[in-house]
């Protein structure tokens, strides 16, 4: 289901021009994704563990559309899309609150659910699926 996050730029997420170091706009996005499963109800600190699974990122891109400096204010809205009975992506916009509220970037990401163990590929365990599906 889609679901908004909302932080501040911190010094650490900034490079030595003052703005948000690219790789930082996908941490970013994943914070709001491990936020949209806890709020889902999917508890992160045994989910993973419990149930065997890894779900690893297979595939990343971004569109840089603005800078961020530190201390602006952001709104991050993630909304998950099925893809298969084991993967599924995530749509993120990062927006600079306003006002204006402006757009600083698109991120895409693609998961598959894999058991630790044999690392194949396994179907999305329930409440994540649930999750996923309801977006």
């Amino acid at each position: 289901m889609p679901y908004t996050y909302e932080r501040t730029v911190h010094f650490p997420d900034t490079d030595a021009a003052g703005v948000v170091f690219f790789a930082r706009y996908l941490a970013i996005g994943h914070e709001a994704y491990e936020e949209a499963l806890a709020a889902a109800g999917v508890e992160l600190g045994a989910f993973f563990s419990a149930a065997g699974l890894i779900v690893p990122v297979t595939r990343a891109e971004a569109d840089y559309l603005r800078p961020l400096r530190a201390g602006d204010r952001l709104r991050v809205n993630v909304t998950p899309t099925r893809l298969g009975p084991n993967t599924f992506a995530l749509s993120t916009e990062i927006h600079r609150v306003g006002p204006p509220e402006k757009t600083a970037a698109r991120l895409r990401t693609e998961h598959v659910c894999i058991d630790a163990s044999s690392r194949q590929k396994t179907d999305l365990p329930a409440a994540l699926a649930t999750w996923v599906d309801a977006g």
